[in-house]
């Protein structure tokens, strides 16, 4: 009899052993089963809307799993980012953000998320490029003729972009600390607004997406000096960077990547971090973002963490040297 309760007992501990082992498995198959959710803080046919798109149906095709792109745009972003910030740390709910979750910080004298405290990073995913173009009744032909033209009307010369604390404002802002000019700033709601003045000659410069302005450049309504990054983009191959024409270490990528909101248990971060860094890699992708103008990234989830901190800092600095009035 004894052996028989020895015998129970060693099935029953077995068992629970099984049992306590399932769990991270039962945990994860519960996720399998629900709809993953990418918050979008834009509208739809934005930038962060054509990725979290193209990653959503690649992580749908290979883990067999719904996934939902929710459009919370609003508020430069800040809208969809509470939204995402405030979901259940269970993997469900990712966000697929830009470059004005960290500017935000720095613009805005209360925001509703911590850019570092309220998310865990992911991946970078993406990077495009911004460049300095001036219409083409601006004489200069190149990037330290057009400093020198500026510095002769200082104050006179009108820059435009798609909003205050925009990477195309910043870029600007940044560009005038450097090089010790004035330039007016002309913002405007969006980017169709402030290309179609710039090109009809209402607007003296401003800083484009590369992919933009080319077809502008082609058609003789722009003029591209220069490209706001540290390598040439082979695009524009025959533009040289800023940096090369003496704007020293001038780089203002247009960043896109995903996050998870603080607490999304390391495992889960880790699955996510392997698949789109695969998808990131694979041609095809590769390909259609470099049809949007956009070079992917990939990397760990610490190394955008990191970068994350650095733009927070470096903007923060920008708006304050630059002087540039908070939004209430």
């Amino acid at each position: 009899m004894k052996r028989r309760v020895l015998a129970r007992q060693g099935l029953f501990a077995a068992a629970a052993a099984m049992t306590l082992a399932a769990i991270p498995i039962a945990a994860h198959a519960q996720q399998a089963g629900r709809a993953i959710t990418i918050v979008v803080p834009y509208t739809p046919g934005s930038g962060p809307d054509i990725l979290a798109r193209l990653i959503g149906e690649e992580v749908q095709a290979r883990w067999s799993q719904p996934v939902v792109i929710d459009n919370k745009p609003g508020a430069s972003g800040n809208i969809g980012t509470q939204m995402a910030a405030r979901s259940a740390p269970d993997g469900n709910t990712i966000l697929m953000t830009t470059s004005p979750f960290t500017n935000n910080a720095s613009l805005f004298k209360t925001l509703p998320y911590d850019p570092v405290k309220s998310f865990d990073p992911i991946v970078l995913v993406a990077s495009g490029t911004l460049a300095l173009t001036v219409h083409p009744s601006v004489p200069a032909k190149t990037t330290q003729e057009f400093i020198a033209y500026a510095k002769q009307r200082s104050g006179e010369l009108n820059y435009s972009s798609p909003g205050v604390g925009t990477p195309h404002h910043l870029a600007m802002e940044l560009f005038k600390l450097q090089t010790k000019t004035d330039l007016k700033h002309i913002p405007y709601r969006g980017s169709a607004g402030a290309t179609q003045d710039l090109a009809g000659g209402h607007i003296s410069a401003g800083f484009q997406v590369v992919h933009v302005a080319l077809p502008l450049v082609q058609a003789g309504q722009l003029r591209l000096l220069g490209v706001a990054s540290m390598e040439r983009v082979p695009a524009a191959a025959d533009v040289p960077t800023l940096d090369s024409a003496g704007v020293k270490d001038f780089d203002v990528p247009i960043w896109y990547g995903v996050l998870a909101p603080a607490g999304t248990p390391a495992d889960i971060l880790a699955r996510y971090n392997t698949t789109l860094n695969e998808i990131l890699r694979s041609p095809q992708v590769v390909e259609k973002l470099a049809k949007q103008g956009l070079v992917t990234k990939g990397g760990t989830a610490a190394s955008f963490g990191a970068f994350l901190k650095g733009e927070r800092a470096k903007w923060e600095k920008v708006v304050t040297e630059a002087g540039i009035a908070k939004v209430e």
